[in-house]
């Protein structure tokens, strides 16, 4: 069956400042995304299909492979590979959206070069797991897509278009993303650096897709098959060197009806058996995709299974530039029905222009012959490398004499260089499995106590590189070089001798010294919003990673060697080594850092109008920098404030060493505003005023989120209570709790495993985090508990849960009322305050219609659908040209006490300091004084 999606999770140990950046994104999750699936492939298809892209290749892992990439079973992959020129696209919105039972079965089963287009990184979505929102959780969401990715075999690219949160319709989603060009751009850009025989979206299109993101994905990916073949669509890619693209055939899904392996003949043209078992894999296509998407725990995907039944992916022919393919019965067997994808194909490709190279079909059955032979040896992987070796040697020297080629035309010669470079790169690669080589490239630097003490180069510094290479076989081998292959600017010097030759059962080791340029470039994302609250597009700061997941790393290295006179290659990435939560030793890419990484804390902060209190502001200082340093800390507050001292002096005595600066600030501001503090540390004639986080998890990759050292100070006009006693009791985990006590409420955060303990008569009203039923079962096992507190006369706030059917079923609420998915996604939607007298509206705040301005992504989301008579609905609200919907916020008396369900969104609102969202979340909490 095809799971639910679900969003996004990051360890809250490894991110903590960051990851309250409320810096206001507008987005929000998905949850009907058909089909979770992705992947990741170890060869550069983009850069070497591509011929003519000036794109770097998708950032290589540093995980170990998969058990199944490796020995015999990883060889007989990688030989299916060989045996196909085979490229299928697939287009999906957000992470989590993929088949990768499909592309499973296309990339490991059938050999096929697959690459998963994603138009957004999930930025938008909620955390299944935790606080962390917006731009940070769009990394995070990356690094759990392309953990995903290793399982599905496939590359991995993005588009610029951000989620800016649930959208019901396409219209929506374009006027978010600035129309359909910026979308459209990239989506055509992938297809002419790719080229893709097959083009296959997951969603339609139409209102069948669901999410505005969905549909709009499927309007644009229909747009792109044909506008990436017309030179005159975004002919600055044309100048820069690509060339028109037609792929042959395109498909979409969402065909037949969710979760079935049953669908009408009708409604279908291809139907490929996802539920096969694949004795390399040890498992099924759908099963070991499934093991792939379960990396995605931020949307909920850790517990997710499938059976090892039948399963099928249906997908219908949609458009096509080939003679009819379907059969009487309008099918087809497979995607590529029509297309000749075998190596001798490529000749055949050229049509009459075959003539022009008679030699290429002999040369290529030559290849083919070769790759079948050494499938006759894969058992025994060693006896592969002899056939492996010669058919690279033929495939070498074809690539050399295409290359001189002068009677084909630009775009053949560029098309067919591109498949035989891709081939050269996968006969170096099953012949390094066939002989079990393995390159290591390690920093001599000691192995550190957590991820966010590994080693990262600073610029201006000079660091050892040692690289490995045993040669397990019984073959010997020349050594022509070793090398390390750097950013332009660096420098590696060698300081071991050269080695020539490596005997079998030997080892080569090979140390370098590398100097890091004063301007090397920052490990950190390429792009970047101004403002996630507003911004639907992402910012491209460096054109020549667009499109890719992150810049690729730095340091990468390779040996040149030769065995039976043929020359190969075998490449790996340097890496750095620390300590995952388990103790177990991982190793990372080698990134590079800032001297200094500044922070602030708190990063967003909210002041009642008027109060002069004296707050304490944090910087918090790391150093990259080895020996004892001496810089200056400042923070600049808006004019009117004071702030005390205005600098301080820190000595950072070595690298990884953090101090932090207490700066105590006074506010000046008589009525609402939005305002901003910000730090900086000065050394040797430089500022620094940004900070990173490591992003990481132990079953991921990791990489790097930067933000400005600035808090965001919303100053809001509202009254609190006195002497009111809030208990929190987080759920799946948000930042209210920090904005109600900077706004002066007194709030203590009761453990969910302590609620069976502990007195809720201490407090005057009990607020439920987001999810809680969802993501606590003592919240489950104690709600009677928490009944019995209203009942004997507290207040229980309970915000927005998703499980509907659990929480239906569970009878939480005191009297009878129903959960639906029901939602208000436009955040400008027009609110309508049912019982204007009800005193919630009253005190102590006075609640108007101008206090719904300004709230961020969303109304609110998950609202009741029926409810008792006892419930009494306080607002309405409703999408354009949608009902009404009053079940976002109803409240009850139950016995002295009050029970409140708020679907309305105000874990959003409140970190991002709405001034309305935060004087009704006070009157909430004073509901039953």
């Amino acid at each position: 069956m095809r799971p639910f999606c679900g969003k996004t999770h990051l360890l809250e140990n490894m991110i903590d400042f960051q990851t309250r950046w409320r810096a206001f994104s507008r987005g929000f999750a998905r949850r009907f995304a058909l089909f979770p699936f992705a992947s990741h492939f170890i060869f550069l298809a983009s850069l070497i299909l591509g011929a003519t892209a000036q794109t770097a290749p998708d950032r290589a892992r540093t995980f170990d492979p998969l058990p199944q990439d490796t020995g015999s079973a990883g060889l007989q992959l990688m030989l299916r590979r060989l045996s196909t020129t085979a490229r299928l696209m697939h287009t999906t919105a957000h992470p989590d959206d993929e088949d990768g039972g499909m592309m499973t079965l296309e990339s490991r089963g059938k050999g096929d070069t697959v690459l998963l287009l994603t138009l957004n990184r999930g930025e938008g979505g909620q955390n299944k797991v935790g606080s962390n929102l917006f731009d940070v959780l769009g990394v995070l969401r990356t690094l759990e897509l392309t953990g995903s990715d290793r399982y599905y075999g496939v590359e991995q690219r993005f588009t610029r278009v951000a989620d800016f949160g649930f959208s019901k319709n396409p219209d929506e989603t374009f006027q978010k993303w600035g129309g359909h060009e910026a979308g459209l751009a990239d989506i055509v850009r992938v297809i002419r650096t790719f080229r893709p025989d097959v083009l296959v979206s997951r969603f339609q299109g139409t209102d069948r897709d669901g999410h505005g993101n969905h549909q709009a994905s499927g309007i644009l990916t229909r747009e792109a098959f044909r506008a990436a073949a017309d030179p005159s669509k975004f002919p600055e890619q044309i100048k820069e060197g690509l060339l028109p693209w037609q792929a042959k055939k395109f498909y979409f899904d969402n065909v037949c009806p969710f979760r079935s392996n049953e669908c009408a003949p009708e409604n279908y043209t291809v139907r490929l058996s996802t539920g096969e078992k694949d004795p390399l894999l040890g498992m099924t296509y759908a099963q070991f995709a499934m093991e792939g998407l379960r990396h995605q725990l931020s949307q909920g995907a850790g517990g997710w299974s499938i059976d090892a039944g039948p399963h099928y992916s249906f997908y219908r022919l949609v458009d096509s530039v080939l003679p009819p393919t379907k059969d009487k019965d309008g099918h087809e067997k497979d995607f590529f029905d029509g297309i000749d994808t075998s190596l001798p194909g490529l000749a055949r490709r050229l049509g009459v222009d075959e003539a022009k190279v008679p030699y290429l079909r002999a040369e290529l059955v030559k290849v083919q012959s070769a790759v079948d032979d050494a499938k006759k040896a894969a058992n025994d992987p060693p006896r592969a490398a002899t056939p492996l070796l010669q058919g690279l040697k033929t495939n070498t020297a074809l690539i050399s004499r295409v290359s001189g080629e002068k009677g084909l035309a630009e775009i053949e010669k560029r098309e067919l260089l591109g498949h035989l470079r891709l081939k050269r790169a996968q006969f170096e690669e099953a012949i390094n499995l066939a002989l079990g080589f393995t390159l290591n490239v390690a920093v001599d630097a000691p192995v550190a106590a957590t991820p966010e003490e590994a080693f990262m180069a600073v610029p201006g510094q000079v660091f050892g590189v040692a690289a490995r290479l045993r040669n397990p076989s019984d073959r010997p081998l020349a050594i022509r070089d070793v090398a390390l292959d750097l950013p332009q600017g660096w420098h590696a010097s060698a300081t071991s001798a050269k080695v020539t030759s490596l005997a079998p059962g030997k080892e080569l080791s090979a140390q370098f010294r590398v100097t890091v340029p004063e301007n090397a470039e920052y490990t950190r994302p390429y792009w970047h919003r101004n403002d996630p609250e507003t911004d639907g597009l992402n910012t491209v700061d460096d054109a020549r990673y667009a499109t890719l997941p992150f810049p690729p790393p730095p340091l990468q290295a390779h040996v040149t060697y030769s065995s039976d006179a043929i020359e190969s290659q075998v490449r790996a990435v340097g890496t750095v080594s620390y300590k995952d939560s388990t103790g177990r030793e991982q190793h990372r890419a080698l990134a590079v850092a800032p001297p200094f990484s500044v922070s602030i804390d708190p990063i967003a902060q909210v002041i009642p109008v008027g109060q002069h209190e004296t707050r304490v502001v944090k910087v918090e200082a790391k150093s990259g920098l080895a020996g004892s340093n001496t810089a200056t800390v400042r923070l600049a507050a808006p004019s009117g404030w004071q702030v005390e001292p205005a600098s301080q002096r820190i000595t950072l005595g070595k690298v990884g060493e953090v101090k932090n600066s207490e700066f105590r600030v006074i506010p000046s501001a008589g009525r609402e505003g939005r305002f901003q503090i910000k730090a900086s540390l000065d050394f040797q004639g430089k500022t620094y005023s940004d900070g990173y986080t490591v992003v990481t998890r132990d079953d991921l990759d990791t990489f790097y989120y930067y933000q400005p050292a600035v808090q965001k100070v919303s100053v809001v006009d509202v009254k609190i209570p006195t002497n009111l006693k809030v208990g929190y009791i987080m759920g799946a985990g948000d930042d209210i709790p920090e904005v109600l006590r900077q706004v002066g409420l007194d709030v203590t955060l009761i453990p969910p495993e302590k609620i069976a303990s502990e007195d809720l008569s201490r407090y005057g009203t009990i607020v439920l985090g987001i999810r809680a039923y969802d993501t606590q079962k003592d919240i489950v096992t104690n709600n009677k508990k928490l009944l019995d507190f209203v009942s004997a006369g507290g207040t229980l706030l309970v915000q927005y849960e998703t499980d509907v059917g659990n929480f239906n079923s569970g009878s939480f609420t005191p009297y009878p009322a129903t959960l639906s998915r029901g939602r208000v996604s436009v955040e400008e939607a027009p609110v309508e305050i049912l019982a204007p007298q009800n005193r919630i509206f009253h005190f102590p705040n006075d609640i108007t219609q101008h206090d719904f301005d300004g709230w961020v992504q969303e109304r609110g989301l998950y609202f009741m659908e029926k409810w008792d008579d006892k419930f009494t609905p306080l607002l309405a609200s409703h999408d354009p040209g949608e009902n009404s919907l009053k079940g976002g916020l109803l409240v009850a008396s139950y016995g002295k006490g009050m029970y409140i369900y708020t679907g309305y969104a105000f874990f959003r609102q409140l970190p991002a300091g709405v001034p309305g969202a935060v004087r009704l979340y006070v009157n909430l909490l004073s509901a039953g004084r």
